[in-house]
């Protein structure tokens, strides 16, 4: 409708309404289950900024082996019974792929974050000490 506003059939509402958890899963469920079964993974992965990091990065991963799985192998037409996701899970070398993916993940973050030191590098440090030199020399 022009100029007015435009209502939407209920069928619309109520797939906005669940739009956001289909989003979120099933990949959602699979790293939070990955996590919960691999305390090594929440050990390497501990703040907030690392937390969201792991997900995000993990959620898209997962994502990109399932759909290369997906292209990969056959699965059964849905009938209603279990989701292609759920069918490609059962073999158990796809879960052990999709467990690495998000295990590389976490160890990637954690060894980024420990190259990372507060302050500067040593060739900052050396400058500042000529810089402190000279001047200091100088006064």
């Amino acid at each position: 409708m022009l100029g007015g506003r435009a209502e939407y059939p209920d069928l619309v509402r109520e797939q906005d309404e669940l739009w956001i958890p289909l989003v979120d899963e099933p990949i959602g469920a699979i790293v939070s289950e990955i996590e919960a079964g691999h305390p090594e993974i929440s050990r390497l992965v501990e703040s907030p900024e690392n937390i969201l990091a792991f997900r995000t990065f993990a959620y898209i991963r997962v994502g990109v082996v399932l759909g290369r799985l997906l292209m990969e192998n056959e699965v059964e037409t849905y009938d209603g019974s279990e989701t292609w996701v759920q069918a490609l899970l059962r073999n158990a070398a796809h879960r052990d792929e999709i467990v690495a993916e998000v295990r590389a993940v976490a160890e990637e973050l954690a060894e980024a974050d420990s190259k990372e030191s507060l302050g500067p590098d040593e060739a900052a440090r050396e400058r500042f000490r000529a810089f402190a030199r000279r001047e200091l020399g100088d006064a």
